[in-house]
């Protein structure tokens, strides 16, 4: 691996960038290395500028999905190529605001699924090491502050239990301008279309709204915290997996998930 690309691997594993990294392991030349990082920057080179187009576009999709795959390449001179891809996302975060009784068993759940877990709430007597013994961060703060700390990329899932609209506007206001992957906020259907009419009025789009799931979690019949929690988690792993089909029911409410420093 060149100097070049070494470093820039490192620094992208460092700073938990999403990044795939393309290695010619039968063909010519043999061992070249690209690395392919969201928005189509690469570094390196395999050698050829139509294999490196066909590698970007399934790089691409790997970004998303965060798998490996080796695939082979015929070149229009006729070479065939092998080439290894391999994604390297940053950890998987959830970030819950609101640290309510849900919140609980969803963090916990969602340790054991190996999520970095993030809870953030303005009251100090609810965000607590006792009631939180899972969560890597707790921030006692107002969500909208507390979410400028955290770096919300892709793989972050934003999960809003707050049930007051002064605690998760603001959030959300946040939550649709960042790249998160995903956003849920909880709630029934009369007060997440309320949520969804002042949200419109504050001047997102439907399709920003769209991103927001809610009522939260897979219809499971769930009612309590562990199976809400249950319903909430199966949910954002549908979207993640590209299994998600939109319930026949109006706007669901959104939760969301956020890191915070020590209690």
């Amino acid at each position: 691996m060149s100097g070049e690309v070494f470093s820039a691997l490192r620094q992208a594993l460092h700073e938990e960038e999403a990044v795939v990294c393309a290695t010619v392991i039968r063909g010519e030349p043999l061992g070249a290395k690209l690395l392919v990082f969201e928005h189509g920057r690469t570094v390196g080179s395999l050698g050829s500028e139509e294999l490196e187009a066909a590698v970007l576009s399934d790089a691409e999709r790997l970004l998303q999905s965060g798998e490996a795959e080796t695939r082979t390449y015929r070149l229009s001179d006729g070479r065939e190529v092998e080439v290894f891809l391999e994604a390297h996302l940053p950890p998987r975060h959830l970030v819950v605001i609101g640290a309510v009784h849900i919140a609980i068993p969803l963090v916990a759940m969602a340790k054991e699924l190996g999520y970095r877990t993030t809870v953030i709430d303005a009251r100090a007597f609810f965000a607590t090491r006792e009631r939180f013994p899972h969560a890597d961060h707790l921030i006692v703060a107002w969500p909208d502050e507390a979410l400028t700390q955290i770096k919300i990329t892709p793989q972050t899932d934003i999960v809003i239990l707050a049930h007051d609209e002064k605690f998760e506007d603001p959030a959300l206001h946040v939550a649709l301008r960042s790249r998160a992957g995903y956003i849920g906020a909880i709630g029934s259907r009369k007060t997440s279309q309320q949520r969804v009419d002042r949200l419109r009025r504050a001047g997102f789009t439907d399709e920003d709204l769209r991103r927001i799931h809610a009522p939260i979690g897979i219809d499971i019949g769930a009612k309590t915290p562990q199976e809400i929690a249950l319903s909430i988690l199966a949910e954002i792993i549908a979207v993640r997996r590209g299994r998600y089909s939109p319930q026949p029911r109006p706007a669901k409410s959104s939760v969301a998930v956020i890191s915070g420093k020590g209690s």
